[in-house]
């Protein structure tokens, strides 16, 4: 209040007296919480004895020990009394009154550190703690506090009980994989082999041909959530194009969204953690159990191996978007880039397979194929299309999905994977 009453003031612009007052306000601030702190100090009880979690009896009572305590506004210093006993470590009951952390840093400064950490990197981190406290932390310190924030992640949403819904209440599963590129040290012993046999021919500016595929290794992801049927018609997900209403059922909608990602566990770890979060909402098999997958074989085998050791049915359904996707690869086989008619061969095809007839769709693709006169490529591009519409035939049953009001598309994972496995 001096600095500001003083003339030298005067000359200071708006922005100047922010600063000013922003990094005197912060001592401010600290000598608030050291006179709290020292108030506390005097107030402390005095005990007879206290007996530790040893169950060893401390009745040595010494005052006056110190520690200092790295908060948000500066340091300051915890002065308590402390309890004793011969061969047994000191007790501080302030310390548990007070919730102190057994490191330096206070709660409120590794909450700082966790947030700024997942924004960016630890010198981000570094910078941001700065301009917000004014006190330079250590970037390994950061890394450090972060560690420690996340350690009770797993648990809390173990323990984290979902809201109960009724039987009629789908539940959701769904798994997906990411592959995030690693340090070196940190890949694993098959991808670092493999990255050292592409390797072999490095050029010293340039990626070799693959090389980058030998730097990543999978992240998977899970995700369970709630959702009311929702049933609807082929006309709802494929819009034909003399209808332009807009007035169409959406699908179900998800909520009670749980997540879980690892980029160190496997696909058998991480497929029981979801499997285990279902049981958790529906421990009585009652409700009708889906699966959302992108369709790779490996996850299916082991989803399907899960469901069989906890004795429960699952209904698998293979993510229509995917599908979608196998049918653009064949429509650009019979149409030239860019061609607006492909837009419907790929409208007309995805409806045939809505309405349950994925065989017929393979059928009239080979049928077309072979009067196209196709190059080898292209044959061989649509002989794909056709395999993965034939393999995947027993997860394509969307006409009774539909009318069943279940979700069809893994919209929830796929979003997971961009954006979880970023932060």
């Amino acid at each position: 209040m001096e600095e500001l009453e003083d003339e030298s003031a005067d000359v200071l612009t708006h922005g100047q007296l922010e600063d000013l007052i922003a990094a005197r306000g912060r001592e401010v601030m600290r000598r608030l919480l050291q006179d709290h702190l020292d108030l506390r100090s005097i107030r402390e009880p005095r005990l007879t004895e206290v007996r530790g979690a040893d169950q060893v009896v401390r009745r040595r009572i010494e005052p006056g020990h110190e520690r200092l305590l790295a908060t948000v506004f500066g340091a300051v210093t915890v002065t308590r009394t402390a309890y004793r006993a011969l061969g047994a470590s000191n007790l501080h009951p302030m310390d548990a009154g007070l919730n102190l952390p057994g490191e330096r840093s206070s709660h409120g400064l590794r909450k700082l550190a966790a947030v700024e950490a997942v924004r960016g990197s630890f010198d981000d981190a570094q910078a941001a703690i700065e301009r917000s406290c004014g006190t330079r932390v250590g970037k390994r310190q950061i890394e450090q506090l972060t560690v420690r924030t996340a350690v009770d992640v797993e648990a809390f949403y173990r323990a984290k009980a979902p809201l109960p819904c009724t039987a009629d209440t789908l539940l959701v599963l769904s798994v997906d994989g990411k592959g995030i590129v690693m340090r070196p040290e940190a890949l694993t012993d098959s991808t670092r082999k493999a990255a050292q046999a592409k390797g072999d021919n490095k050029m010293r500016t340039r990626l070799a041909s693959g090389e980058k595929n030998g730097r990543k290794r999978m992240a998977m992801l899970g995700a369970v959530y709630d959702a009311e049927p929702a049933p609807r018609a082929v006309e709802d997900v494929i819009t034909p194009d003399h209808d332009r209403s807009g007035a169409r059922n959406r699908g179900p909608k998800a909520f009670n969204k749980w997540l879980t990602g690892s980029v160190t566990d496997d696909t058998r770890t991480v497929i029981s953690a979801v499997f285990d979060q279902a049981e958790q909402r529906d421990p009585l098999h009652a409700r009708t159990w889906i699966v959302l997958v992108d369709g790779a074989r490996a996850q299916i085998e082991q989803i399907q191996t899960e469901a069989a050791l906890r004795g429960v049915n699952v209904d698998i359904v293979v993510d229509f978007v995917h599908v979608l996707e196998y049918l653009w690869k064949a429509a650009w086989c019979f149409h030239t880039a860019g061609d607006p008619a492909a837009e419907g061969w790929v409208a007309e095809q995805a409806r045939t397979i809505l309405a349950g007839n994925s065989g017929l769709t393979v059928t009239e693709i080979r049928t077309a194929a072979k009067t196209a006169a196709l190059g080898e490529d292209k044959l061989k591009t649509i002989e794909g299309v056709c395999g993965y519409l034939e393999n995947k035939s027993p997860y394509l049953r969307y006409d009774a999905a539909l009318v069943d009001g279940w979700p069809i598309a893994t919209g929830i994972i796929e979003g997971a994977c961009r954006h979880l496995t970023v932060d």
